[in-house]
């Protein structure tokens, strides 16, 4: 059995060399190589190996033993398997259509596996591109948000810009049209001046855009200064008219203090022109005013006063009639025992008499009442700390001034009445012997300073000065 093929090989070759030999031909040496078994170079080592191999296979040993016969066995065993290769054709047969039923169906899912697989390729495909669209949606998104933060930040400040430089209608409407006293117009004129401003920051930085609005504010600025020159003038004039009481329009002032900002800060000219217009009108009422009172103030004066002959050295003389002029000569009507006594009049120094009201000189006329000098001097001073004190705040706030300035307008303002004032009390302490009235007349001007620096009002700091110097000054040479 093993050697069955090389037996095979060796009869094939002896047909064929006794075929040649037959036919009377020459018969040429055949090269097998390897397959050549008559060589001497054969070599039987691979046989050798195949032997071995086989005598160990557990079935061949125990036939060994057995004493079987392997030829025998071989042919028994080859029957065997065409025993059982008949009985699975048979079991094939029978289960042909069982085997048939599962090809179809096996075929059939393979159609719809097939069909499957080309729902998932275009599933694939689909979301290939899906995914592609997806990834540039992406981008377009990254891009879109990138514009719109950069839309957003130009517009922000483009959007003021434009604000800015856009005059609404409403604005000239109300410049144009309203009275200065509206609401409205004092609102717009905030609104003009901010525009002002930025037009001017524009034209120093050369904007192009400025000169789209710079005509226009430039109409309505000029509009809008000579409406508020016309108002204030007009108030300034009103202070001129008899017996006004000039705090009034003062009030309204102050309620449009942005009126003189804005002139200040557009039209210096004329701001400057109102200022001195206001100066000088009211240094003329002021110092009219305190003029006509100070001399109606002197007519309810006492008119028994101190004088010379009440002085220390004059001798006390009954009327001598002279014979050769036939007068007599002048007694004292006034006792020395009371016309130097303090009695009520330390009363002027007191709280409640120091800040009381002023004297109205025709009410007291009315009821024929005197009053001492230094009471006359109370009235007087107190009408000017009182008008003083309210004009130095009025020109701090409506002028915007302060410091050096506020008193330049303020003397400016108040300085001839001032001069009067110490002007008039010289010419009375030049011939005054009342040395109680100026002795008072000092300790109110004291008092006054006091006031005037409680209020934190500066302004009448030198005024008061020079009126305690020259009563002092009499005072001592008394």
């Amino acid at each position: 059995m093993l050697y069955e093929p090389f037996a095979e090989l060796g009869t094939t070759l002896t047909i064929l060399e006794a075929g040649s030999v037959g036919k009377g031909n020459v018969v040429s040496p055949i090269n097998l190589g390897d397959l050549d078994l008559t060589t001497d170079e054969f070599i039987l080592d691979e046989v050798d190996l195949h032997i071995q191999a086989n005598l160990e296979d557990d079935l061949v040993k125990e036939a060994l033993k057995m004493g079987v016969d392997l030829r025998q066995y071989s042919k028994q065993v080859e029957g065997e398997l065409q025993r059982i290769e008949q009985a699975s054709i048979k079991d094939y047969i029978k289960e042909s259509q069982n085997i048939a039923s599962l090809h179809n169906q096996i075929t059939a899912c393979d159609s719809i596996l097939e069909r499957m697989e080309g729902m998932l390729s275009g599933f694939q495909s689909d979301l290939s591109s899906i995914s592609s669209e997806i990834q540039t949606l992406q981008q377009q998104s990254v891009s879109m948000n990138m514009r719109l933060k950069n839309r957003q930040a130009v517009r922000s400040q483009l959007s003021q810009l434009v604000d800015e430089l856009v005059v609404p209608k409403t604005m000239i409407l109300v410049i144009l049209e309203s009275p200065v006293t509206e609401q409205e117009f004092l609102e717009q004129l905030h609104e003009l001046n901010k525009k002002i401003n930025f037009a001017k920051e524009l034209s120093f930085r050369e904007t192009l855009a400025c000169s789209d609005i710079q005509d226009n504010v430039d109409r309505l600025k000029i509009k809008a200064v000579t409406k508020i020159r016309e108002f204030i003038v007009q108030k300034i004039y009103s202070f001129r008219k008899p017996m006004t009481n000039y705090q009034i329009p003062q009030n309204t002032l102050l309620k449009y203090r942005f009126f003189y900002q804005f002139l200040l800060a557009n039209e210096r000219t004329v701001a400057k022109e109102l200022r001195d217009e206001y100066v000088d009108t009211m240094s003329k009422i002021y110092y009219s005013y305190f003029k006509s009172y100070s001399g109606r103030l002197l007519k309810v004066q006492y008119e028994d006063v101190a004088d010379k002959d009440d002085l220390m050295g004059v001798e006390d003389t009954p009327p001598v009639l002279h014979s050769s002029s036939g007068f007599f000569s002048k007694p004292s009507l006034k006792s020395r025992n009371t016309i130097f006594t303090l009695g009520q009049r330390g009363a002027v120094l007191s709280p409640a008499e120091l800040e009381g009201p002023i004297l109205v000189p025709h009410t007291a006329q009315r009821g024929d009442n005197r009053y001492p000098y230094e009471t006359l001097f109370r009235s007087q001073h107190y009408a000017l700390l009182d008008n003083g004190c309210r004009e130095y705040l009025f020109l701090s706030d409506f002028f915007m001034v302060a410091g050096n300035s506020a008193l330049d307008l303020f003397n400016s303002i108040m300085g001839k009445t001032l001069g009067m004032f110490l002007k008039n009390m010289s010419t009375y302490l030049s011939d005054c012997y009342d040395s109680i009235a100026v002795f008072l007349c000092i300790h109110v001007i004291l008092r006054f300073k006091a006031i005037t620096a409680k209020r934190n009002i500066p302004a009448l700091d030198k005024s008061n000065q020079h009126a305690a110097g020259p009563v002092t000054g009499t005072t001592s040479l008394r």
